[in-house]
């Protein structure tokens, strides 16, 4: 995995993935309340899409129960992470969710004939979901735990993991929301100056 994964770097893909991206950026946002206006899994062809393009490889073919299984792991990280970013306890219910899909089989590595890494195919929903969720466990208890923040941006519900080696960035997107920001105050720095 590599472009696929969103704006995660490397550092963050220890497995080969991060669930940032499925759970709360740009890549497939929505779940429930504010984050519902911005859904982009509306049936099982969107989540054939998503998969293909994170994984990189073929793809078994998505059911409705899958886009369901899907749906409800999402929702699972984004409330791990929202409590771990705001320092609160996990929620109970969506921490044994995330637990019962990281028990399942993960996807698995294959050598290629270049001597590269890649999935072995095709990639089944339920190997990609265990391998979200276990990236999730990996990402809030290793070195990177401290480091999941909600965006700084005006009215955006986006959380990320900060994987910037000085470990300060301030948005979901530089490209979002990061430049946003600095338009803003580039304007408000004009209107300053202004006699």
């Amino acid at each position: 995995m590599n472009a696929a994964c969103g704006s995660a770097p490397a550092a963050v893909r220890r497995s080969g993935s991060n669930p940032e991206p499925f759970a709360s950026s740009s890549d497939t946002p929505g779940g429930a309340g504010d984050r519902a206006a911005y859904e982009t899994l509306h049936e099982p062809a969107d989540l054939h899409r998503w998969l293909r393009g994170f994984v990189e490889v073929a793809v078994a073919p998505v059911t409705d129960a899958d886009l369901l299984q899907a749906q409800r792991l999402r929702e699972g990280i984004w409330q791990c992470m929202d409590a771990w970013a705001d320092g609160t306890p996990l929620p109970r219910a969506h921490v044994e969710q995330v637990n019962r899909f990281a028990l399942k089989p993960s996807l698995a590595p294959v050598l290629d004939a270049a001597g590269g890494r890649r999935w072995a195919e095709p990639a089944s929903c339920d190997a990609v979901l265990s391998t979200l969720a276990r990236d999730l466990i990996e990402v809030l208890t290793g070195p990177l735990g401290d480091r999941v923040r909600r965006c700084g941006g005006d009215h955006c519900p986006l959380l990320f993991v900060d994987a910037s080696r000085p470990g300060r960035r301030r948005w979901c997107s530089m490209q979002r929301c990061g430049n946003r920001a600095k338009v803003r105050a580039f304007r408000d720095r004009q209107h300053g100056e202004r006699p």
